[in-house]
């Protein structure tokens, strides 16, 4: 135990430029140990799947060849966090171990306790900072907004120039097979710091010219949001980051009719609301297994329709437009928000399907799965907040205004060759549908008009009395964001706290 150093935990903050946590680190006279931790119990978590961890190797690789250039090898362990920190303490003298704060799922909470917990026994110091705009230990959502905007425009923190040699071996990151993930995305996102700025550059110079208009479309969001989302998720580029370059781009194009100031402040409206969805899981971590209002935790069946689940996952509801969605998901991990909203609204909704049955699934297939943002809108599109406006997505008719061609529905169904254009969200009113419906193609599997109707009926008489108002009066005084902070103006604000379905493609 001659050797004394710091470790820097790197969880969601892979990236060296504008890193707290590693500016802390560095300071002093102590070598500094980047270590990440593999720990298998997570990868076999219902949320947790294939592509994301292909994605954290990717972007883990980068990081690693970047850390050895500074002179300080990146150092990877795969066991439990506990056990593999415990490990290190036998054999070097741990000073003081540095994190960013980090949101994650009810695993990596309970994890973080068990570490916290370790690190009080033994006497060693656990320094955890902020990243982003998210407060630990908020008591109050006045004032949020503002805080949030001042921590996003202080200066970036410059990365080291070197870091001192530190000789601790690493472990070999685990295969794919070697965790048992298996997957399918064919067409997933490439991992790395270096995808992530070149996203960042097209974005800002081409791409998010029309990012205010096409967001919305399948087709055309594809290509025009910044598909920097899960290079967030894991830090690979800070919000902060972001945010700055946004701010150039739009000093150059002010005064200009373009179409880049809306899109860009939109933009920045988005990365906002990033943060405020992520601060309502910080503040209550129970968010991913229980309904934010009580007077919703038992509203549909703890045990779901195995038929109807099965169809939704797969992509074969006999909804054009929603299986379209959800194989095109399956198969590149990506989806717009308004596509997302509208798959969990009908799982919710039209299928009856309970939040805490379909959210894992969704959270699978994401590639930049974020808990915080997921579970909040998972209630959010389910109806379950008691605070925001129900809004139940009509999937036929989004189909027919975000595909009006088709060329998406087609593209991904294309058991539906055959049917006319004028029915190609409603196959089953055409009257060759014998021929497509049934055979070729599912029959839907509910009566949309019906369901719909049950459903609507089921959630307002719920929102009824002065228990359930009172409840959710006290749910927007510690969630709802507040109309005036200058983080939220930027898009014409509610007549009440969050009643708006936002849409932050990022």
């Amino acid at each position: 135990m001659d050797q004394t150093i710091n470790i820097l935990w790197l969880k969601r903050d892979l990236r060296v430029a504008d890193n707290p946590a590693l500016a802390k680190a560095v300071q002093g006279d102590h070598s500094v140990v980047p270590l990440y931790i593999v720990e298998p119990e997570y990868w076999q978590l219902p949320d947790t799947s294939a592509r994301q961890y292909a994605f954290l190797r990717e972007t883990l690789h980068d990081l690693a060849k970047t850390l050895a250039g500074l002179g300080a090898p990146l150092v990877v362990r795969v066991s439990d966090a506990v056990q593999a920190l415990d490990e290190l303490s036998k054999t070097y003298q741990i000073n003081q171990i540095f994190s960013t704060e980090e949101t994650g799922n009810a695993w990596t909470f309970r994890r973080d306790q068990r570490v916290a917990a370790w690190a009080k026994h033994t006497g060693i110091t656990w320094t955890q900072v902020p990243q982003f705009g998210v407060v630990r230990g908020l008591r109050s959502r006045d004032g949020w907004a503002a805080s949030r905007e001042k921590s996003v425009r202080l200066t970036q923190i410059d990365p080291p120039v070197a870091m001192r040699p530190h000789g601790v071996e690493s472990q070999r990151m685990p295969s794919l097979v070697e965790l048992s993930l298996i997957d399918d995305c064919p067409n997933r996102q490439a991992g790395g710091r270096g995808s992530a700025l070149s996203l960042l550059g097209g974005f800002l110079t081409e791409r998010g010219q029309s990012y205010r208009a096409a967001m919305s479309s399948p087709l055309e969001g594809e290509w025009a949001c910044s598909r920097m989302s899960p290079h967030l998720a894991l830090g690979a580029l800070s919000v902060r980051e972001a945010a700055h370059a946004v701010q150039a781009r739009s000093r150059e194009v002010t005064g200009t009719r373009s179409g880049w100031s809306g899109s860009l402040r939109s933009f920045q409206s988005r990365l906002a609301w990033r943060d405020h969805f992520i601060q309502k899981l910080e503040d209550a971590p129970r968010l991913e297994y229980q309904a934010m209002h009580s007077a919703y935790e038992n509203l549909r069946p703890k045990h779901p329709n195995a038929e109807r689940l099965h169809a939704w996952k797969t992509g074969q509801t006999g909804i054009p437009f929603v299986d379209a969605c959800m194989r095109y998901l399956i198969h590149t991990g990506w989806l717009n928000f308004r596509m997302r909203s509208m798959l969990m609204s009908v799982a919710s909704y039209h299928l009856w399907l309970d939040w805490r049955s379909t959210g894992p699934h969704l959270a699978q297939v994401f590639t930049d799965y974020e808990p915080g943002i997921h579970w909040s809108q998972v209630q959010m599109q389910s109806g379950t907040t008691g605070i925001n406006t129900v809004r139940m997505y009509n999937p036929v008719k989004q189909g027919i205004d975000q595909d009006p061609n088709g060329i998406f529905t087609r593209r991904w169904c294309p058991e539906l060759a055959q049917v006319p254009d004028r029915f190609l969200q409603e196959p089953w009113r055409w009257d060759g549908a014998g021929t497509v419906v049934g055979t070729l193609y599912p029959e839907p599997i509910v009566d949309l008009p019906q369901a719909a109707r049950f459903a609507r009926d089921q959630v307002w008489s719920v929102r009824k009395g002065a228990a359930f108002h009172n409840e959710a009066k006290t749910i927007v005084k510690k969630h709802a964001s507040r109309k005036s902070d200058r983080g939220f103006q930027r898009d014409k604000a509610p007549k009440d706290p969050d009643t708006r379905q936002m849409s932050f493609d990022i």
